[in-house]
């Protein structure tokens, strides 16, 4: 009993590692691709991010970056 406890613990808190940070915009899609096989993150994820950035995947490489601007319809 005890080790389903602790799995769903564990199930629960990696969920929670996951969530999202408040950001309501996603992030721009990629259409050119790096060159470097291993291109360099900045980051993994939004929370290694600073305040009002989202960690998104670039054309090389992850990294924070600030919502982009609204276009005018």
């Amino acid at each position: 009993m005890k080790a389903v406890a602790a799995l769903l613990l564990a199930g629960m808190l990696i969920l929670w590692a996951e969530l999202p940070t408040g950001s309501a915009w996603s992030c721009p899609p990629v259409r050119i691709t790096c060159a470097l096989h291993r291109p360099p993150n900045q980051c993994f994820i939004d929370r290694q991010c600073p305040r009002r950035k989202k960690c998104c995947q670039t054309f090389c490489g992850r990294k924070c970056i600030s919502k982009p601007p609204a276009i005018p319809v």
